[in-house]
């Protein structure tokens, strides 16, 4: 028997299947997804691999083909369909096979397992009393005496009770046990990151639009039928409530679910919601796990012990056994595109598992991408709408705020004074308030007011961001300076900061409104492992009056005391070079405007800018998709930007610069010829927005065609081309379709 094995080794020209002989003693037990040690190379090395196929016969010399050594013993083993799904990321997004199978196996590693010992007692209350009596007569048996008292009291007791409590030692436990007297009993317990909570579900009433939504869904569900459905319903509709029933369906028929949320800050709330509806059948799964609470909950999915996982991106790649359905909430977000390689989109990928194991996909959002409903308006996506909220509570009510005519009028604030009288009547109506601000921390540029120089890493082509102890450091390397009293370039001594962050509007708010209590939240005060759920208990338990935060407060959270948001600086986001800024601006300020209101009391919502003209602001404060959609669909029409035609980005990097031009030349050249007569056209080279990171220079070549299939093979030809090409050893090059940022 002969293993098809894909080595650990992430390099182009090692992309490619070896086969090894399997030993005869391995035969019966080796299968397709595990990790085996094999000799590789002229010397053998002992490295990993992965199996992909076991056959009876071999394409090489039998007298070549070396054998397997052995099998990982301390890996987890990849599932046969997320193999197959590893091949199709690596076809459709670039890559090694290796990377793809490493993106998919998200636990590589078996953790020590949680062992929970007791001690039962094996005699019944007379014999018990009997020998009881004969340790309390004899000497030197006092320790005998306190356990079998004990367990005559209770039969089963904790191991770790009885070592410390009754201070037992583990020979004495050894000694009874071969007498007959008790059992010392083992069972692997699993970590459970899912805290107990209350499992009363609240009573549901649907509206007339869920129902439609759930029965449509169940009706494909029972005809066989498995397609992918948008859900677009506006904020406050309760998508989440659907998704639950949609999930019941699943379940009652023995299937498990994925629920995909876009950041770890959603996993409170929506796991509270999911727990009471599922119980204890219900996990988790993200970054902020450690290793060994990861491993248990891939070995709880694989083993059936749970229902539905709830996660961010990498949650997508659980083992599930017999798999139904695939939830993508706020699907529009840009975390669910992979940074690294495979550069994957969740939403693409979600899709074709769900395909190769015969299940559902929903979609959901009240601000959906542009991809999603255009996929939808062209029939690929089956359209479902909630047009209403659940509770049939008006949208909030929305203004915006022209910041120029506040400088104008004197008011140098980044507190509008629309805004500071609305807070004002809220805290006295002891109702809560949000205030969004797209940016992190004290961060912020240093530049001189006479020369327009602004201090910038040595290392990195980016403005070094001053923080409160004044010191000045870069964001991509680390670099630290202390900050200039006057100006390097100049001299003069006109030289200050442009910083609006979060720290500095957390301040502003204590200052102004000091009777209030005034939490923040965004990456600084999020990086322990429970700080998500500890900022966000206490503002829904009412323990702060006021919320600051980034774009984390803003997504999906549902607070019913909440009847005032502020959006601060809320065109920071619209004039960045990136094709998706108009529609990226859009569901922010959408997405925050639907956090108010969303009780039984009224919101408002006020919007401060610099351009409250632009089409994007003004469907925002509209509340109105359809708008901004025939208005954004045009623009991309026009560009041949996605979803109507299809991009490709060569993404290069290297330390030597003329190198890298010289490559990047090359590579241009040979994507004109590889094209052919498709109608591809071919960008660049350029420099991305942020060309130099830790000495390593980047630049990107943009391919742009109607059909996806023709990147794709633009991009088989350019990896051949590189393979072959040593020049190329020196580069580091990456493919990413669609990008989410240019």
């Amino acid at each position: 028997m002969f293993a098809d094995v894909i080595v650990d080794i992430q390099h182009e020209k090692l992309d490619k299947i070896f086969q090894y002989r399997i030993p005869e003693r391995l035969e019966g037990e080796l299968k397709p997804g595990m990790e085996v040690l094999v000799p590789f190379g002229n010397g053998n090395r002992r490295i990993k691999g992965y199996v992909t196929a076991v056959r009876e016969t071999c394409q090489y010399d039998l007298s070549k083909v070396k054998e397997i050594e052995d099998i990982s013993r301390d890996s987890v083993a990849i599932e046969a369909k997320l193999i197959a799904l590893a091949a199709w990321m690596k076809e459709q997004y670039g890559g090694t096979m290796i990377q793809a199978l490493k993106t998919v196996l998200p636990i590589r590693q078996k953790e020590n397992a949680r062992i929970r010992r007791r001690v039962r007692l094996l005699l019944d209350r007379e014999e018990g009393e009997k020998l009881l009596e004969f340790y309390l007569k004899r000497k030197n048996q006092k320790a005998r005496a306190r356990l079998l008292a004990a367990l005559l009291d209770d039969p089963v007791l904790e191991y770790e009770l009885v070592t410390r409590k009754l201070n037992v030692s583990r020979t004495i436990i050894r000694a009874l046990e071969e007498q007959g007297v008790l059992a010392l009993e083992s069972e692997q317990v699993y970590r459970n990151p899912v805290k107990e909570t209350d499992r009363q579900r609240p009573p549901i009433t649907f509206t007339e639009e869920q129902r439609h939504v759930i029965g449509r869904f169940r009706q494909d569900y029972g005809q066989g039928l498995r397609k992918t459905y948008l859900v677009h319903g506006v904020t406050g509709s309760g998508k989440t409530e659907v998704y639950m029933e949609m999930i019941r369906t699943v379940t009652g028929m023995g299937k498990q679910a994925i629920v995909l949320i876009p950041e770890i800050a959603l996993t409170y709330q929506t796991v509270m919601r999911f727990c009471r509806c599922f119980g204890d059948r219900v996990s988790i799964m993200n970054s902020r796990l450690s290793a060994g609470e990861r491993y248990d909950q891939m070995m709880r999915a694989k083993k059936g012990d749970v229902d539905v996982m709830i996660g961010p991106r990498s949650a997508l790649f659980t083992p599930f056994p017999d798999l139904g359905l695939i939830v993508i909430d706020e699907e529009h977000e840009p975390t669910y595109k992979s940074e690294q390689t495979p550069r994957y989109h969740a939403r693409e990928t979600a899709v074709k598992r769900a395909q190769m194991e015969g299940a559902g996909v929903v979609l959901g959002s009240a601000t959906p991408s542009l991809e999603a409903m255009y996929r939808a308006r062209q029939g690929e996506y089956e359209l479902l709408e909630l047009r209403n909220r659940s509770g049939n509570q008006k949208l909030a009510r929305v203004s915006t705020v022209d910041m120029r005519r506040e400088m104008k009028e004197g008011n140098r604030s980044i507190l509008s004074g629309k805004l500071t009288s609305l807070m004002e009547e809220r805290l006295s109506r002891k109702e809560q308030i949000m205030l969004f601000l797209n940016r992190r921390g004290y961060s912020g540029f240093v530049s001189c007011r006479e020369c327009g120089h602004v201090i910038r890493c040595p290392h990195c082509s980016v403005s070094l961001s001053v923080h409160r102890d004044g010191k000045m450091v870069c964001h991509y390397c680390g670099y630290t300076q202390n900050k200039p009293a006057k100006c390097p370039e100049c001299g003069s001594r006109h030289i200050g900061e442009f910083r609006a962050g979060t720290q500095q509007i957390e301040d502003i708010v204590k200052e102004r409104f000091p009777e209030a209590g005034v939490l923040r939240m965004d990456m600084d005060t999020t990086r322990h492992k429970d700080s998500y759920e500890k900022i966000l208990s206490a503002f829904a338990n009412e323990e702060a009056d006021i919320l600051v935060g980034t774009q984390m407060i803003v997504k999906g959270h549902d607070f019913p005391n909440v009847t005032l948001v502020g959006v601060l600086a809320a065109d920071m986001s619209l004039y960045t070079d990136d094709y998706r800024s108009g529609e990226r601006t859009f569901q922010l300020l959408a997405q925050a405007a639907g956090r108010a209101g969303r009780g039984d009391k009224p919101g408002e919502v006020v919007i401060q800018t610099y351009s409250p003209d632009h089409y994007a602001i003004k469907a925002a404060a509209a509340q109105d998709y359809e708008i901004f959609y025939e208005e954004e669909i045009r623009y991309r029409e026009m560009m041949g930007y996605p979803p109507v035609e299809n991009l490709m980005a060569v993404l290069v990097s290297g330390p030597d610069e003329a190198l890298l031009e010289t490559g990047c030349r090359y590579l241009k050249e040979y994507a004109l010829r590889a094209r052919g007569h498709s109608g591809a056209s071919v960008i660049g080279p350029a420099s991305p927005g942020v060309d130099k990171v830790k000495d390593i220079y980047r630049r990107v070549i943009y391919i742009k065609a109607p059909g996806y299939d023709t990147l794709i093979r633009v991009k088989d030809r350019l990896e051949q081309y590189i393979e072959i090409n040593s020049g190329f050893d020196k580069m580091w090059i990456q493919f990413d379709f669609n990008p989410m940022n240019i």
